[in-house]
């Protein structure tokens, strides 16, 4: 078992070494004909893009922009190069979650022969490098546009699932779900494609918990419509929604100053979050706890919208 986790990591590296040496050498020069030049100068300004913005995007672009230097020359190389890196980690967990899926082909506790190793790492690789000359996904990783690093986010939480998946009936198993909640958080301020993950997500789920049969396998169907209901309707669009609602009211109707609804709502909504969590916890409801811990995380990630406002002030 020792052997093939060196083995993994070692042709995992291998391979994320290089998928990013390709595309550190083909990344464009400077920047692209569409939304990467704006990307570029919001990023390295900390300005405000074209809605419905990428503000994680953009902190994480400034960061790789302090290492141009003051150079503005360079400024659009290292917002490519974020890209590049980020496609490469992608190509990283790819292989790692095909190794996991073809592992599970021979039983977790087999002892692997020379040709076991070869036939998992060997599709792993494949799968891998197969991907990181795809021409779609080699274009979005040598340019300064949000798809790398949102690749990048979907490929490590179906990762991270499958982490779970390994220790899903061993004590803390669902902090896994947790740090998968508070990426997915994240990554709402990269694009919404990392939420496409979600029923894949649900069904790793489903039938590591539970026996299949039909009724269950929709039911997990109608989970993973409600997740993602849950998330654009009430965490992306009905949170600021109800946010400027209480604003107005706050401020037209009560004449308190400006921002105090905003204030109050959160305090409120964090609130009952809070709250939630604590009752759950004392009560040693595990499943809701881990749900309300969720929400939490994925408001916090979800948080980093609040740098479209205060950089539009």
């Amino acid at each position: 078992m020792k052997n093939f986790r060196f083995y993994n990591l070692l042709t995992g590296w291998a391979v994320f070494l290089i998928a990013a040496v390709t595309y550190l050498l083909t990344m464009e020069p400077t920047t692209s004909f569409w939304d990467c030049g704006e990307f570029i100068a919001t990023a390295y300004k900390l300005e405000v893009g074209h809605p419905p913005g990428a503000p994680m995007f953009m902190i994480l672009g400034r960061f790789f922009t302090l290492f141009a230097g003051g150079n503005e020359l360079l400024v659009a190389v290292t917002m490519n190069a974020l890209s590049a890196l980020a496609s490469a980690f992608t190509i990283l967990f790819l292989f790692w979650s095909v190794t996991h899926l073809v592992r599970k082909l021979y039983g977790a506790s087999k002892e692997y022969s020379v040709g076991d190793l070869v036939t998992i790492l060997g599709a792993g690789a494949i799968s891998a490098l197969a991907y990181t000359y795809s021409d779609t996904f080699w274009f979005s990783a040598v340019e300064a546009e949000v798809y790398a690093t949102s690749s990048f986010l979907t490929a490590f939480v179906f990762w991270a699932m499958l982490k779970w998946e390994n220790v899903a009936n061993e004590p803390y198993a669902d902090r896994w779900i947790v740090l998968i909640a508070l990426f997915i958080g994240i990554s709402i301020g990269f694009h919404l494609l990392n939420l496409l993950a979600m029923p894949a997500l649900v069904f790793i789920y489903y039938f590591r918990k539970y026996t299949f049969s039909i009724k269950g396998f929709v039911a997990a169907i109608g989970v993973s419509v409600a997740l993602l209901a849950v998330i654009l309707e009430v965490v992306i669009l009905g949170f600021p929604y109800f946010a400027s609602r209480f604003e107005l009211i706050f401020v037209n109707n009560f004449g308190l100053p400006f921002y105090s609804g905003v204030i109050f709502y959160m305090l409120l909504v964090f609130g009952l979050i809070t709250f939630g969590m604590y009752r759950t916890h004392k009560k040693g409801k595990t499943f809701w706890n881990t749900v309300l811990v969720s929400l939490f995380v994925i408001m916090v990630g979800y948080s980093s919208y609040a740098i479209i406002v205060i950089r539009s002030v």
